[in-house]
């Protein structure tokens, strides 16, 4: 029953984090918004755990989780955030989060030597192009902003009118997406072991701790107590840190990983459809065509 409903309810619930980071920016530093999450997603599983006698990580193993939640969330979000705060446009940090599938297949094909047909890089490319043309939108106007220098790669940093250098937002950005492919890939080594009730709380816990760094390293402070953000907070508790990130992890342990990031190619047109439901967005005739690509590209990379 999971394996059939899984994948769909995965990619909407991923889908929603980017209008929950859209919900919650007039009201809460990043850094300290994602404490608040992970702090209290690592609760709640502390609370099914021990409710539901779930065995616990030992040892070193407890260590590993902590490395894995911090890459697999803490890293991911806040290096990613904080890229998005310095100027770096959303559009421009979709799609380089689009690449990670692609990374995490080339990475899992080497390392755990996952079989990748053909048709499966096919699938994908096809729903990068699908994710590029529902971005373009936004990566136009990143463009027109930056006077349409984008002849080379160099030229990139000037897609934003960055607080801090230009290059280190780019960098911090692509560990963004690195972090979160080597989070992934991580949980297909001993991790996979562990009970998810009891590893979900620890590997919450690492996340929180990379959180509460950055926030103080970055001196954020803004809390400005609203219903939305509280109720943004709530779901970012129980329906992204908790199910969305879950389901992830069980997809990951019970498959192979490039499978299972395919669907990630589905959740920024998702996320365009509920900005145009939620913020009034437009939401154009390429736009749509790109969702239906990005579809077709992942249900050929999932049945390859």
């Amino acid at each position: 029953m999971l394996a059939t409903f899984a994948p769909t309810l995965f990619v909407v619930l991923w889908s929603t984090g980017f209008v929950v980071a859209r919900a919650i920016a007039p009201y809460a530093d990043p850094n300290l918004f994602l404490l608040a999450r992970f702090t209290g997603t690592a609760a709640l599983f502390t609370i099914v755990a021990l409710v539901m006698r779930a065995p616990w990580p030992r040892g070193r193993e407890i260590g590993k989780h902590l490395f894995a939640g911090s890459l697999l969330q803490g890293v991911y979000l806040g290096a990613g955030y904080w890229a998005v705060a310095q100027g770096l446009s959303v559009g421009v940090m979709a799609l380089l989060g689009a690449l990670q599938p692609l990374l995490t297949a080339a990475i899992a094909a080497r390392v755990f030597g996952e079989r990748l047909p053909p048709r499966r890089w096919s699938g994908m490319s096809l729903g990068l192009a699908g994710v590029v043309l529902v971005l373009s939108p936004k990566l136009y106007a990143a463009m027109h902003a930056a006077g349409g220098a984008i002849a080379d790669a160099a030229a990139a940093t000037t897609l934003m009118h960055a607080h801090a250098n230009p290059l280190l937002v780019v960098v911090v950005a692509v560990v963004s997406v690195g972090s979160i492919t080597a989070g992934t890939l991580y949980q297909k080594t001993s991790l996979a072991q562990a009970d998810i009730r009891s590893a979900s709380a620890v590997q919450n816990l690492g996340a929180a701790i990379v959180a509460a760094v950055l926030a103080l390293v970055l001196g954020e402070t803004r809390w400005i107590a609203t219903p939305t953000l509280w109720f943004s907070l709530a779901w970012g508790i129980a329906m992204l840190s908790g199910a969305g990130v879950t389901l992830l992890v069980w997809m990951v342990r019970h498959g192979d990983a490039a499978r299972a990031t395919a669907l990630l190619f589905l959740a920024p047109p998702l996320a365009a459809l509920e900005s145009w439901l939620l913020f009034g967005e437009t939401l154009t005739p390429v736009q749509m065509a790109g969702f239906g690509v990005a579809l077709a590209g992942v249900l050929i990379a999932r049945r390859a």
